[in-house]
């Protein structure tokens, strides 16, 4: 008997720790028959709006200079057209185009969701997932730089005290406050495989 369809949620970003995250969704995550929603929280500050993937997967460790070099273009005239007169690649199009060529029958959209007011980063993805109707979430992790005693130090504005994403990572908020699955991905290139990181796995190692 086929499993019931299920709605996987990428955090889609131009990052290398974004890219790792749709290749362990692709590899792990989602069936044939499943739906893989490509969720991009836009920054209304952020001038970046395309990256080749190609590009992203073999990306150096300055990736401000790297994406500042490839992404300068007329933000002006809104032509999507770069310096060298070249169209600029969007970099949702290319994550969706990758989807299809791993899993052809896959059902891929892409959703784009600006960042709300009265609302950061962490919040407006929980909020857009539980609106989705979202069965997983995988998001790209980098390492935190707070202990995780921090994680629910916070409140917020109004006395909630269910954690903050100030002072953690957008990832580790997802994980635990979210009320689907939420798995938190950190592709190791020279390791191979990933470590993965939800509420009830901490650090767990998966070979590739």
């Amino acid at each position: 008997m086929q499993a019931p369809a299920k709605k996987v949620l990428v955090v889609a970003d131009p990052t290398r720790d974004s890219s790792g995250a749709l290749q362990y969704a692709l590899s792990h995550s989602v069936l044939e028959h499943d739906e893989l929603i490509l969720l991009h929280v836009e920054n209304p500050s952020n001038w970046i709006h395309g990256f080749n993937l190609n590009t992203l997967l073999k990306i150096p460790p300055n990736l401000a200079t790297v994406a500042a070099q490839a992404m300068s273009f007329d933000h002006g005239k809104g032509n999507g057209i770069a310096n060298s007169g070249e169209p600029v690649k969007d970099f949702l199009e290319e994550m969706k185009n990758e989807c299809n060529r791993a899993k052809p029958k896959l059902n891929v959209r892409i959703e784009r969701v600006t960042l709300e007011a009265g609302r950061d980063r962490a919040n407006t993805i929980l909020h857009h997932s539980e609106v989705l109707g979202v069965d997983i979430i995988v998001i790209g992790q980098r390492r935190s730089l707070f202990p995780k005693g921090h994680l629910g130090a916070y409140t917020w504005p109004g006395g909630r005290s269910t954690g903050s994403s100030k002072g953690i990572n957008t990832a580790e908020y997802l994980i635990e406050n979210c009320k689907c699955t939420c798995v938190g991905v950190q592709k190791k290139s020279q390791a191979g495989g990933y470590v993965l990181n939800s509420k009830t796995h901490k650090n767990f190692w998966l070979l590739a």
